[in-house]
């Protein structure tokens, strides 16, 4: 394929990852979810914890889901599953506008959204930009995920706040699964493609990798299990929380939004910074300073006070939590290679979600038995402090983009693996 060619193709995959994530789930459902928690409740007559129980629900379907799904599209190609992913997701949200009085339905529903939703994720859409960008990865990962997602979670919210009190909770549901289906399938429709994966001429790079059980053995997985993974999902966790820590301390629900939409924001612009210093630099010691960042600003929000101190714990939490979602999939592709990206991607992501689907509850049990989040807030800032000292262990990463490679696999099988230092 010409130079000229390949690239506007490769800008057009960029614009259809980036469209991809902007109406995924975490936009859609999770974004939107606070905006209709009180109407659904007022309706239905359900408590609010047992309608919020769907997000959980949620996470347990996605984390389980994951592997399997990643495996499939090492197997099959990421197209044919995002795009039906896509599909199946519109419509689900759209049946919710349908919901009865039954509880069991209603989690049902989620319960179906939470596997749709997985299907058509950022790290299943993150296996498509792998393969597509070598030098300027990082970058790319950090632009279509992080610039996606978070317009999404802006946006979706705005448009749920303002159809609400003219169509009802049911009918704004109606509305944004058309929009996850109109905005979302017709882009990735044309553009998203897993080539040059796919094409005969595809470089060798898209073909070398270990296996999911290969990775699994080596010391550089479970650092990133632990380290990346379960960090981005503590610090999700934390995002959640920000109002009503700031509010029991007394700030209002204005500051607290405030400092919300300032992490939020702060976030999906770091992934991008994170992702083009990681290209540039190719160490995970870039990101031992983040990780202090984010310490720091968890810091502030439970003990800080003032304006000023809210604003920057809601810059210092973006910063931390955008350089752990911005370099997650980037050194998974780096140290594992794309031949079972999603395999192993589907894993490291599956441990973010049940660390953002156990983190809240352990945080609200330690507010139930002290009165405030002070301890919670605490043992989060060491299990960071613990994961930062663990990214000193992982290795740098070569200037050709690789890790230390090994013997070649087989004779005839084409194929190479990383090292499994």
């Amino acid at each position: 394929m010409p130079t000229a060619s390949r690239d506007r193709t490769a800008t057009h995959l960029a614009i259809a990852a980036t469209t991809g994530n902007l109406v995924c789930v975490t936009a859609a459902i999770s974004a939107t979810f606070g905006t209709l928690l009180v109407p659904i409740s007022q309706d239905l007559g359900w408590s609010r914890a047992a309608v919020s129980g769907v997000l959980g629900l949620i996470a347990i379907v996605a984390a389980i889901s994951y592997p399997l799904i990643g495996r499939t599209m090492d197997r099959v190609g990421a197209r044919p599953l995002i795009l039906c992913g896509n599909v199946a997701l519109a419509l689900l949200i759209m049946s919710l506008s349908q919901t009865t009085g039954n509880i069991w339905l209603f989690y049902a529903q989620f319960g179906a959204i939470g596997l749709a939703g997985a299907t058509c994720a950022s790290p299943m859409i993150a296996k498509i930009v792998s393969n597509w960008f070598d030098e300027r990865r990082g970058l790319m990962l950090g632009v279509t995920a992080g610039v996606g997602n978070g317009v999404g979670a802006t946006v979706m919210p705005i448009a749920a706040g303002i159809l609400l009190p003219i169509i009802g909770w049911r009918a704004t549901y109606g509305a944004i699964g058309l929009i996850v289906l109109v905005i979302g399938f017709p882009l990735m429709w044309l553009w998203l493609h897993d080539t040059p994966a796919r094409a005969p001429s595809a470089p060798a790079r898209v073909f070398e990798g270990m296996t999911l059980r290969e990775a699994a053995s080596t010391r550089r997985f479970w650092v990133l299990l632990i380290a990346v993974a379960s960090g981005a999902g503590g610090m999700t966790a934390v995002f959640t929380h920000v109002v009503p820590m700031m509010t029991d301390r007394g700030y209002g629900l204005g500051e607290a939004t405030a400092t919300v939409a300032t992490f939020a924001l702060v976030t999906a612009a770091w992934q991008v910074v994170t992702g083009g210093l990681l290209d540039r630099l190719r160490t995970p010691l870039l990101v031992v300073p983040m990780y202090g960042a984010a310490m720091a600003g968890l810091g502030l929000l439970q003990f800080g006070q003032g304006s000023l101190a809210m604003t920057a714990a809601g810059v210092l939490l973006g910063v931390g939590m955008g350089a752990e979602y911005g370099a997650l999939s980037y050194f998974c592709s780096r140290y594992f290679g794309l031949k079972h990206f999603g395999s192993i991607n589907a894993v490291l992501y599956a441990a973010v979600i049940l660390a953002q689907g156990l983190t809240p509850a352990v945080m609200d049990l330690s507010y139930g038995s002290t009165g405030s989040y002070d301890q919670a807030s605490a043992a989060i800032i060491a299990v960071l402090g613990v994961g930062m000292a663990l990214l000193f262990l992982l290795p740098g990463i070569g200037a050709d983009g690789r890790t230390r490679m090994r013997n070649a696999a087989p004779a005839g099988s084409g194929e190479m693996t990383l090292a499994a230092g």
